[in-house]
């Protein structure tokens, strides 16, 4: 069975400042119509910064959709066109003040494939050298070091609910297992 859908027409509800939001039709692939209402996102990258002692470099900042305060690692959003490479290392410097002698990919994920074209890039950081961070001036972030080792296992019981995060410290933790990095 062929999956695809046909987009038939569009209709642009939203220009924001981040992100674009359409009403589409589309043909489904039994030739029947439906609607798919999407929202479009330039993307974001997100960095794991390991230390040599094996501690992950986070972040907590207040995240309005949710009313609370998350506990993340570095993260942004990428400008349109940009090279993630060059977006994570901005966004490492910027909430951690960290430089990394290496940046690792890790692949990128669709955070939710359902309703939004986003896609984020995930890489580790290693050979770290800290300095001050420099968040946005509308950024207030609290950094929190926590050995990678504990991140996995408060993935596991759901203290971190992050799914960027989750992803990438679950990566993290098993290319450790395996001596990779």
């Amino acid at each position: 069975m062929e999956l695809y859908e046909k987009t038939l027409e569009q209709t642009p509800i939203l220009n924001g400042r981040v992100l674009t939001v359409h009403v589409d039709k589309v043909e489904l692939p039994n030739g029947r119509t439906s609607t798919r209402e999407v929202v479009d996102h330039p993307g974001g990258v997100c960095v794991a910064p390991l230390t040599d002692e094996g501690d992950l470099l986070f972040v907590r900042q207040f995240r309005y959709p949710y009313g609370e305060v998350v506990l993340e690692l570095p993260a942004g959003k990428r400008e349109p066109g940009e090279d993630p490479l060059i977006t994570g290392k901005r966004e490492l410097l910027e909430e951690t003040g960290a430089t990394a002698d290496e940046m690792i990919d890790l692949g990128s994920c669709y955070p939710s494939p359902g309703y939004t074209s986003e896609v984020i890039y995930l890489y580790g950081a290693t050979g770290l050298h800290i300095g001050e961070n420099r968040p946005d001036e509308d950024e207030f972030l609290e950094p929190e070091r926590i050995p990678l080792e504990v991140a996995a296992e408060m993935v596991m019981n759901g203290t971190i609910t992050d799914a960027k995060t989750q992803i990438l410290i679950l990566k993290l933790w098993k290319l450790r297992q395996e001596g990779t990095i």
